[in-house]
């Protein structure tokens, strides 16, 4: 029973961590948008989209634990990352250089 308390609590602090970190996000951008997806066995993913564009990801070591923190964090979740909510994202020169080097092997 001790090991199952000291996993409950592991995963608590996790999820505040998470949920904190997707709280700051928001409020440095102006509110922000989520999707939560499978990483098959790392995991799942946490997709943040601010009101102003910027984005950026945090990964949980499972599903559960990312949609509890992002349901603690408030933020508005979507099922899937569609054309609409990818249309929030801004790209900049960083992004367009970063995928135009991974297209010729950089």
């Amino acid at each position: 029973m001790a090991d199952t308390q000291q996993v409950d609590a592991r995963a608590e602090r996790t999820v505040s961590r998470l949920a904190h970190r997707i709280s700051a996000f928001a409020k440095a951008h102006g509110g922000a948008e989520g999707q939560v997806a499978h990483i098959g066995e790392r995991g799942a993913r946490i997709v943040l989209v601010g009101e102003d564009g910027g984005w950026g990801d945090l990964v949980a070591s499972t599903y559960a634990i990312a949609e509890q923190a992002v349901t603690r964090s408030g933020i508005t979740v979507h099922d899937s990352f569609d054309g609409e909510f990818a249309a929030k994202v801004t790209t900049g020169p960083y992004e367009w250089k970063r995928m135009a080097g991974i297209q010729v092997g950089g």
